[in-house]
């Protein structure tokens, strides 16, 4: 890359959707979100679900109403959650039968603060016209809408039309770039539809999920450079544990470092009755890696060797970093700003000391065959020296004493 093209501005889009008074785009910071995997017509389950994934920090929460039953159950869901005192806005997420749920169910409409729409999934037959419904709705009750396309679930008259363009032509591309133009052209032509029903401009939000890091990353660069509508980005069946994790992690880091993305997913498979709060976990964890935003203070802890045949600092590390979890969110509302706190647990005297400097509040533990002292650094100058057993209590009292005093509580 060169030195021109690595200070080219990022894309950021113009345009700035309010969701249930979360705005998205523009300047506004990437939101997290995340999907419920209750059955929504269990009104109870689901609204417990939302409550957890607001609470482990999702900033919308979609739920699938793909039902009757689950349009019905979706009013007294919302009550439910806004009577656990969290106000998270909450999408509806339709395929195949949203515009008779939405019509239907008027209150249910009412409801939700934002539509998600399938284009390949609104019908073969009246496409255009079930499309329009669920757009006049959102119209009607003041709703915005993502677009958000699926290579899973691809219109396939888009489809065919541009396959069959593309067997006519004398110079044929590929078939892997017939299907991203195909998707690109489904949410470009989905959103000029919205537009000409007499949806805002700045009402709608995209997407085009696939299950493949460069796919991802190519369709959403070619998104990107069509349209200034804010951009949902995610791998769709990313999968189960490290795969999912890192899938996600490096096609996100790779569009967030370019600018692109406003709203992000983790589509994590959790394992048998794991939390679901997890994909809301990793999301937070690839913006703050990428400088982007902060939401709970980072450790760094070094991964060990030869020296350090004593597992005491990992043990501290982990310790360390449960406890700042457990106390942020009562630091958020005491401390603000502590979210950006960055604490150095270490190993021994090769890095320690150094990493433990760059670090606003660091501990160095003694490795293998050396000195029995724990060096303590605050705010890059040595503070004092722990030994002893006690030493992780003693740490998180100065941690506790440094927070305060750096993060004060307002007036």
């Amino acid at each position: 890359m060169s030195g021109q093209e690595a200070l080219r501005p990022r894309r950021r889009p113009t345009v700035s959707v309010d969701v249930g008074g979360v705005l998205v785009g523009s300047a506004h910071p990437i939101v997290v979100q995340s999907m419920t995997n209750t059955d929504t017509a269990d009104a109870d389950a689901t609204a417990i679900q939302v409550a957890r994934l607001a609470h482990a920090g999702s900033q919308f929460v979609r739920v699938t109403v793909n039902t009757e039953e689950a349009a019905g159950a979706v009013p007294e869901m919302v009550r439910k959650v806004r009577g656990l005192g969290v106000d998270v806005p909450i999408i509806g997420d339709f395929h195949y039968n949203g515009h008779k749920l939405l019509a239907e169910y008027p209150e249910t409409a009412t409801a939700l603060a934002k539509y998600r729409i399938n284009p390949g999934n609104v019908g073969a037959k009246r496409h255009d016209e079930h499309f329009a419904t669920i757009v006049q709705i959102a119209i009607d009750n003041g709703v915005p809408v993502r677009i958000g396309v699926n290579w899973g679930s691809l219109d396939q008259a888009i489809l065919t039309e541009l396959m069959d363009a593309n067997a006519r032509s004398a110079e044929p591309r590929d078939a892997r770039d017939v299907m991203i133009e195909a998707m690109l052209e489904s949410a470009m032509r989905s959103a000029e539809l919205a537009e000409a029903t007499g949806l805002g401009h700045d009402r709608i939000i995209l997407s085009a999920k696939v299950s493949g890091v460069r796919d991802l990353v190519d369709v959403y660069r070619l998104l990107a450079a069509r349209s200034d509508y804010p951009l949902h980005l995610g791998l769709t069946e990313a999968g189960l544990g490290d795969k999912g994790i890192v899938a996600s992690t490096a096609g996100l880091a790779i569009l967030l470092n370019e600018g692109i993305g406003d709203t992000i997913r983790v589509s994590l498979t959790p394992e048998p009755g794991a939390p679901r709060e997890r994909e809301v976990e990793v999301a937070q964890q690839v913006l703050q890696s990428m400088g982007l935003r902060s939401f709970l203070p980072q450790v760094s802890a070094c991964p060990g060797c030869g020296r350090t045949s004593s597992t005491f600092f990992q043990e501290m590390a982990q310790q360390i970093q449960t406890y700042l979890k457990h106390r942020m969110p009562e630091w958020r509302e005491t401390h603000p700003g502590a979210e950006d706190l960055r604490v150095a647990v270490m190993g021994c005297v090769v890095n320690g000391p150094g990493e433990s400097k760059h670090a606003d509040i660091g501990i160095s533990l003694p490795g293998t065959f050396e000195e029995p002292v724990a060096p303590v650094f605050i705010d890059g100058r040595l503070d004092r020296t722990l030994r002893g057993e006690g030493l992780v209590a003693e740490f998180i009292e100065i941690l506790e004493d440094y927070v305060a005093q750096r993060y004060p509580t307002p007036a």
